[in-house]
């Protein structure tokens, strides 16, 4: 299960990361693109961002699922926890929750 440990890995290993197809500076699905905009808006330093590009990763993009019980991609983790996909952090931004975690996480 190297796998499931790398991914574990990742998400302990930093305090935030999103799993997405693409990268933040070329995101590849209009979901990622989105999650990096609002995340980008909330203030979010984006050369600390860690990120996954799951299109390069099959292993992750086939596991991370069964790690996170969420199916789809992109998913954002913040201190180790899974906040969610694309709608989910939508809904964070508009509330004005996300900015409020994300500057949680870099005054730490």
């Amino acid at each position: 299960m190297a796998i499931i440990e790398r991914i574990q890995a990742e998400i302990s290993g930093h305090p935030i990361v999103l799993f997405m197809k693409g990268t933040p500076q070329f995101p590849m699905c209009g979901f990622s693109s989105r999650t990096v905009g609002a995340l980008r808006e909330a203030g979010a330093d984006m050369a600390t961002l860690h990120s996954v590009n799951v299109l390069e990763d099959p292993e992750v993009r086939a596991n991370l699922p069964r790690v996170s019980n969420w199916p789809t991609f992109p998913q954002l983790f913040i201190h180790g926890e899974l906040i969610g996909g694309c709608d989910i952090t939508m809904e964070l931004y508009e509330s004005g929750e996300l900015a409020r975690m994300v500057a949680e996480v870099q005054k730490a």
